[in-house]
């Protein structure tokens, strides 16, 4: 059920994209000769008006095909007679829709779940981030200059600094002010694990549950999300760093976890798990959680949309400059096996469609926004052609054109197969 949904999700993505473009090419009297759901070989097709609608084979992608986009035409209704501006509005009308999108799924979304705010709610006793000043209040604005609009972007720049120090921005109470920031690097290592994750990473609820993972010690000992941990053995539990101090003289022996469920308290045996977990980078902050009016979910979602804009630019920066590895790089499958395994972590079926929502509105932003990068068969591209046409005011001679084109389809080819190559390893080898 969870494959059929990332490929359902996945096609939804790039049929809206490709809607976009449809749609605005018929507003603009631009003749379609085809609208594909799918590629490959032709399995059914239907002709309506100038447009042959087509179902293929390949239960993946899509694509639409204009007169005169790839090939000469005198027609009027060919793309490549009209004036510059309609051009590049039916070419940015694909990345548009996939962003348009994206921000309705989120503001559903975020207005069911609420969302966590730039706002710091908790500080842990001798963390980084009480070290480094930040006190509960704090709004967090930027990291080493890069500007944060929601908790994911602190953790992601935390990432690819690789733990180094930086320069934290906060606004706390109107004013700005600069800190030195140090996160705590935890070495890659073998832990146990019961394989469920807190409700917050500091503080009261941090003993609560909020997520537990298929096929681990939790989910066959019967934990529930909600459960509060009281006690392991003999161990008093308050807060989850009580759990980590545990684990780490208990390791993988047994344990008997008390637990309070609906004002009732019961007992599980439980044994843990080895699990080898990568680096990781201990900031020691919680952030404000915001329950989310209709009105502050769309806010919310207008601005995670526009963050992960900019992380897009911020990551073709990073593998410019090698701090990002292009085994990063996922293609059409990796897409749909990301959202199978987002998909797979829901406790229910609620929760399964609220997480199947949440990374589709993702990585149609994603896909919207890297279309919009000008490199050969991208969007992006077609846009900066169109751009470099209005300043030298002459088209770009056709040879030209289309020797750019070629070069296009031969990079699209070759990080198609990469990415392939990619997500077939991530896969067998994980």
């Amino acid at each position: 059920m969870e494959l059929i949904s990332g490929l359902l999700a996945f096609n939804f993505i790039v049929l809206i994209h490709e809607l976009g473009h449809f749609v605005a090419a018929k507003l603009a009297g631009i003749k379609v000769l085809e609208f594909s759901i799918f590629i490959g070989p032709k399995i059914f097709s239907i002709t309506r008006g100038d447009t042959t609608y087509s179902l293929r084979l390949l239960p993946l992608l899509a694509y639409v095909k204009m007169e005169g986009e790839d090939e000469k035409s005198e027609s009027a209704t060919s793309y490549s007679k009209k004036p510059l501006a309609v051009r590049a509005a039916v070419i940015a009308a694909g990345p548009f829709m996939n962003l348009f999108i994206a921000t309705v799924i989120l503001s559903v979304v975020f207005s069911i779940t609420g969302f966590n705010t730039t706002r710091v709610d908790e500080v842990g006793e001798d963390s980084p981030a009480a070290v480094a000043g930040i006190e509960p209040g704090d709004r967090i604005v930027s990291y080493n200059g890069m500007r944060v609009y929601q908790p994911a972007d602190l953790i992601q720049f935390i990432y690819v600094e690789e733990g180094a120090p930086a320069v934290i921005g906060i606004e706390r109470n109107g004013k700005k002010m600069k800190l030195n920031f140090v996160p705590e690097i935890i070495p890659e290592k073998e832990v146990y694990r019961f394989g469920f994750s807190a409700r917050s990473a500091e503080g009261p609820d941090s003993n609560v549950i909020a997520l537990v993972s298929p096929g681990t010690p939790a989910e066959k000992s019967g934990l529930m999300p909600g459960d509060r941990i009281v006690k392991l053995n003999d161990t008093e539990i308050r807060e989850k760093r009580d759990i980590d101090s545990f684990m780490l003289e208990n390791r993988g022996k047994p344990v008997k976890m008390v637990l309070e469920r609906n004002g009732s308290r019961i007992t599980v045996d439980i044994t843990p798990a080895a699990v080898k977990i990568p680096r990781q980078y201990y900031v020691g902050m919680s952030f404000e959680f915001d329950s989310g009016s209709v009105l502050r979910a769309i806010r919310h979602s207008m601005v995670f949309t526009w963050s992960t804009i900019k992380n897009v630019g911020y990551t073709v920066v990073w593998f410019a400059k090698g701090k990002v590895s292009l085994k990063n790089l996922v293609g059409p499958i990796g897409m749909v096996d990301t959202i199978v395994d987002v998909v797979e972590q829901g406790v229910n079926n609620i929760d399964k469609i609220i997480r199947l929502l949440n990374i589709t509105a993702f990585l149609s932003v994603a896909l919207g926004a890297t279309n919009l990068i000008p490199i050969p068969a991208l969007d992006g591209n077609k846009l900066l052609l169109i751009a470099i046409e209005a300043i030298r005011r002459k088209p770009i001679p056709p040879e030209k054109e289309a020797f750019i084109n070629m070069i296009g389809f031969v990079m699209l080819l070759a990080i198609l197969i990469f990415t392939l190559y990619n997500d077939t390893i991530r896969l067998i080898f994980g």
